[in-house]
């Protein structure tokens, strides 16, 4: 394993498609699509994909770029790793006080789960295996949903993904709640009861918001209410929801750290949680907190909102540890994951197929979306 990971080279590209239309949550708009892969290439020549979350703030994706390069490069270049699960301590450890002391723990989070990522992606290469596969995954057939309906007309967009052969569907909400119910109830009109319908209020609510809220949602039968409170609230209140309501509670996008998902996991709060891999973790760190929920008798659906690297990766994830999750692939128009994410483009009766080629299953990402690629000086 320690052939595998002779780096020579780590390096970053940025890219950024413009959107039609916003991409609305409760907390603001994306007004473009960005993206931040990160490239490992072995002494061999042998390469792996990675992709570094980069959604919030707008500028992120150049900072991020740059931090990689300055940082993290000299560090994964200048030294062997027995495994990516090495690597991934090895670099935790070595910029934690540096992470603390900008107050940046969250961007050197997310560039170590891009090397991560792209590391795994590099060592299944060179086992000729895909990366489920590699990573003891029994099939490559997993179940989507359709997320990010906004909350304008978001029927339109269901309607389109329902006829595509997706068979569960996310609304946002948290925009008031004649808005929030009359949305739900065409989404509920549109696809039947049988379908699979969930909804996210990205943090949206307090509280006493959140236990208003629930008479309204009760009638619609979904399968989770994803975080309706902040993430950093108090344990008491997400126990106060959770115990006032049979609809399951989602979260952990924004849960970082081992030991934040062993509390989760063990909360009694949340019967969906949601790691997202290219936030904190890669593979290294979720796979072994995806098995623990999975212990634990909760479902593990992990989050993702990016390009297409990041989604295959998740793909991979949850092929690895099976069960009864499903892949989170946002409904809205993004080139920067269709053009990559080709396994994710077909979807027969709510799921997709992985494939058995090698890694993440795709060559050279580049020139497919080189017209949205974005010059950084690092």
């Amino acid at each position: 394993m320690s052939d595998c990971l002779q780096i020579a080279e780590l390096k970053t590209f940025v890219f950024r498609a413009p959107l039609a239309s916003p991409v609305q949550t409760s907390f603001g708009l994306m007004l473009d699509r960005p993206m931040v892969l990160v490239r490992v290439t072995d002494r061999d020549g042998i390469v792996g994909w990675g992709e570094i979350w980069c959604n919030f703030p707008a500028v992120g994706a150049e900072h991020r770029a740059r931090l990689t390069a300055s940082i993290f490069a000299p560090l994964v270049t200048t030294r062997a790793f027995e495994s990516p699960e090495d690597a991934f301590e090895k670099l935790t450890a070595a910029t934690a006080v540096m992470a603390i002391q900008c107050a940046e723990p969250g961007p050197f989070a997310q560039v170590i789960a891009g090397i991560d990522t792209a590391m795994h992606d590099l060592c299944a290469r060179r086992a000729g295996l895909p990366l489920w596969k590699h990573l003891s995954g029994k099939s490559g057939r997993i179940a989507v949903y359709a997320s990010g309906l906004n909350p304008t007309e978001p029927e339109k967009l269901a309607a389109e993904k329902l006829s595509a052969g997706y068979r569960a569907f996310k609304l946002k909400i948290g925009f008031g709640r004649d808005r929030d119910v009359a949305n739900l109830q065409t989404l509920r009109d549109l696809v039947g009861r049988e379908t699979r319908l969930m909804v996210d209020a990205n943090q949206a609510w307090s509280i006493d918001d959140a236990l208003a809220a629930l008479p309204a949602l009760a009638e619609f039968d979904l399968d989770w209410l994803e975080e309706p409170l902040r993430a950093d609230r108090p344990l008491a209140e997400w126990k106060r929801l959770a115990a006032a309501t049979s609809i399951p509670l989602a979260a952990g996008e924004n849960v970082i750290g081992t030991n934040a998902f062993a509390a989760a996991i063990s909360s009694g709060t949340l019967g969906v949680i949601q790691p997202d891999l290219a936030k904190w973790g890669g593979l290294s760190a979720c796979l072994p907190v995806a098995r623990g929920i999975m212990a634990a008798g909760l479902r593990f659906c992990p989050h993702y909102l990016g390009g297409g690297i990041g989604l295959l990766a998740s793909g991979h994830l949850l092929a690895a540890v099976g069960g009864d999750g499903a892949l989170e692939i946002d409904s809205n128009p993004n080139p920067l994951r269709s053009a990559i994410a080709q396994a994710c483009e077909t979807v027969i009766d709510g799921h997709i197929e992985l494939g058995d080629a090698p890694g993440l299953g795709i060559t050279n990402p580049l020139p497919v979306i080189e017209q949205f690629s974005v010059a950084v000086a690092v």
